[in-house]
């Protein structure tokens, strides 16, 4: 990522990048602060402060989709701005409900995926994290951290221009597909929900639908 954003990448990933049309006007240092987050996670380094989250949700999952959207097209800043907003809030939203389907596998690895100063707030320890029924606090944190991945899907969908509607429609599905889920009745807390998983559901359909 550092060889692609000084101009001289060497893997044929970022070669490819590279030789795309407006890949001059792409900042690709933001890739290195997603390899960074990346690292960090895997290597347990949990979040101090709750108000770090946005930061890391970006540099792990908007900064990738950011870099695509300007690697896509030409557009004018107030339109881009608000793209980007879009995309901060999806990857907030993303991580939020990532972080409740998969808190309790990430715990018993050695990690945690939720805000040091949250938890102890909370009053939740480390067993209550690995706890096959999650006791009443983790049931409460868990549906505050819901209410506000509903939150930053509400936001992802309604900050898009509607002319930018079309082109960024999978933005839309993505989030229209989070919110419906962490709005239904019958999804439970900690359930397996992974947007991703969705959203590749959609993808495939699409697919199928048009080979068939």
């Amino acid at each position: 990522m550092r060889r692609l954003a000084e101009g001289a990448p060497v893997h044929p990933i970022s070669r490819y990048l590279a030789s795309q049309p407006r890949s001059r006007a792409a900042d690709f240092a933001h890739l290195e602060k997603t390899v960074e987050a990346a690292a960090k996670h895997l290597a347990g380094a949990p979040l101090e402060r709750g108000e770090q989250l946005e930061t890391h949700s970006g540099a792990l999952r908007a900064n990738p989709l950011i870099v695509a959207a300007r690697l896509a097209s030409d557009r004018p800043d107030e339109t881009e701005a608000r793209v980007r907003g879009c995309v901060t809030a999806l990857a907030a939203a993303e991580y939020l409900a990532g972080a409740i389907a998969d808190y309790r596998r990430e715990a018993r690895c050695g990690r945690t995926v939720f805000p040091i100063d949250e938890l102890r707030a909370a009053g939740i320890k480390d067993a209550d994290l690995v706890a096959t029924v999650p006791p009443p606090r983790v049931q409460s944190y868990l549906e505050g951290l819901r209410r506000r991945a509903a939150l930053f899907f509400t936001i992802a969908a309604d900050v898009l221009p509607r002319t930018e509607r079309p082109r960024q429609r999978h933005l839309i599905v993505a989030a229209t597909l989070g919110a419906r889920h962490l709005h239904s009745r019958d999804s439970a807390l900690g359930t397996d929900f992974r947007l991703r998983d969705l959203y590749c559901a959609w993808t495939a359909a699409r697919r199928a639908a048009r080979q068939g």
